[in-house]
């Protein structure tokens, strides 16, 4: 299970790492890692997603490289075997994006946790929050990549014809069918052909916590004949919405490894 509730880790805030990954779209005008300096949950460390990308590089979020990802997580002083809770305070659950990263270079998926709810529900039930700087100590993390769990443009190129897996994309249905213009400059409208569209906000109750079993698997019914296929990446605008229905989907079939396309429409709707 890759969800936990807010009463779950206030009982046990002590004995996990806690992760603070909120992340906004530009035209919000929100800054995640100004909004954690003025308050968070209680030992929670901050994770960039922007700084915690691949620089250098036209496409947003992509994935850094495993010397990279290993000198990132040590500076946040987590080690291995530890046990993680990702949370954020941010309308496209951007806490997804980093439990994904944390399982594509191979921490235990059984110690990577999302907050159900998050920072919003969290502070609902007036649970504690401060402004207190995280003290750190430097660890010496160690990775490995599962490369399968990403797809590459030429991947989903070749899989147009053969077929070999089903594309889901998790923008709205009027980005997904082209009725309206990317908010990203330089892309085109429209959606990768033969993929799917299951907009990522319909796996998400008011509250912004994910629905029920039920209901997620009604939400994949649409798509999917059978909700015990494996072989189904996910895609979005930049990647980070994505993880949001790879992770709703693992919740409704314990067997789904998390595969996503990184480049996603940022790199496929290039003009």
């Amino acid at each position: 299970m890759s969800l936990v509730e807010t009463d779950w880790l206030e009982k046990n805030i002590s004995s996990v790492k806690i992760i603070d990954c909120s992340w906004h779209m530009p035209q919000t005008k929100r800054n995640g890692l100004e909004e954690y300096k003025k308050q968070h949950i209680p030992n929670s460390l901050f994770f960039d997603l922007d700084a915690n990308s691949k620089q250098k590089i036209d496409l947003p979020h992509m994935l850094v490289n495993q010397i990279e990802w290993e000198e990132i997580v040590s500076k946040m002083g987590i080690k291995n075997d530890d046990k993680i809770v990702i949370y954020d305070d941010s309308d496209v659950i951007s806490s997804c994006r980093c439990w994904f990263n944390f399982i594509y270079f191979g921490h235990n998926p059984k110690l990577v946790y999302v907050l159900n709810g998050g920072l919003k529900k969290w502070i609902k039930e007036n649970k504690g929050v401060t402004n207190d700087v995280t003290k750190i100590t430097r660890s010496n993390y160690k990775s490995f990549e599962k490369k399968e769990f990403v797809k590459k443009k030429e991947q989903i190129d070749l899989n147009i014809k053969e077929q070999n897996f089903k594309v889901i994309d998790a923008r709205s249905k009027e980005r997904f069918e082209g009725k309206v213009p990317e908010p990203r400059k330089g892309l085109r409208s429209g959606s990768i052909k033969n993929s799917f569209c299951i907009p990522f906000n319909l796996c998400l109750s008011e509250d912004k916590t994910f629905k029920n079993k039920k209901d997620l698997k009604l939400i994949f019914e649409t798509c999917l004949k059978n909700i015990n296929e494996k072989n189904i990446v996910f895609s979005c605008g930049s990647g980070v919405t994505a993880c949001v229905l790879a992770l709703a989907y693992s919740l409704i079939n314990d067997k789904y490894h998390p595969c996503i396309y990184d480049g996603s429409w940022a790199e496929y709707g290039l003009v």
